[in-house]
C-alpha cells in the first residue's frame, strides 16, 4: 500500500466540516501521518463586470479572508489536537485551489465533505467535490454530511 504521510483536508468551516475533520483526524493518528486543513474564500472576480468597483470586491473578499484565517486557527486548535497539523486559508474557484494546495502541500490524500445536491440544485450549483475527484492524481475521501461518526479511532 502506498504511503499516506501528508491529508490535505478540504473545510467549509461550516457545522458539517467537523465530520470531515473526524475522518481526517482518524486516519492521520492511524498513519501517522500530518494535516493540513484548507479553507477556500471566493474569489468573487467573475462579478467586476457587474457595476461594482473590483476594489470593493477586493475588500469584501480581504474581510472574508481575515475571518476565516481566525476561525481556522480555532478549528485547528479544536478539531486536530493531538495530530500534526496546520491551517490555510486562500481564494479563488474551490475545486482548482483544493487540487492546487493538494500539490504544494505534497498531499497523499485528499479528505472533503459533499453537500449531497442532486437534480436540479446540483446542475446549478455544480459539485466542487466531484471536480476535484475527476481531477485529482491522488486519491481522494469524500465525507457526506449527514454521516455520523459512532466511536472514536
Amino acid at each position: 500500500m502506498p504511503a499516506i504521510n501528508k491529508i490535505l483536508v478540504a473545510v467549509d468551516l461550516s457545522a458539517q466540516s467537523s465530520t470531515v475533520a473526524d475522518y481526517a483526524v482518524c486516519l492521520a493518528r492511524s498513519l501517522n501521518a500530518e494535516v493540513m486543513a484548507v479553507y477556500i474564500a471566493p474569489s468573487l472576480s467573475q462579478y467586476v463586470g457587474f457595476h461594482v468597483p473590483a476594489s470593493s470586491i477586493e475588500n469584501f473578499v480581504g474581510e472574508v479572508v481575515n475571518g476565516a484565517e481566525k476561525s481556522m486557527e480555532d478549528f485547528v486548535k479544536e478539531k486536530f489536537d493531538g495530530v500534526k497539523s496546520k491551517g490555510k486559508v486562500v481564494s479563488g474557484y474551490a475545486a482548482e485551489e483544493i487540487i492546487e494546495q493538494a500539490q504544494e502541500y505534497g498531499a497523499d490524500l485528499i479528505v472533503m465533505g459533499t453537500h449531497g445536491r442532486v437534480g436540479l440544485d446540483r446542475i446549478l450549483f455544480g459539485s466542487v467535490a466531484e471536480k476535484v475527484v475527476k481531477t485529482s492524481s491522488i486519491p481522494v475521501l469524500t465525507v457526506r454530511p449527514d454521516v455520523v461518526v459512532n466511536g472514536t479511532c
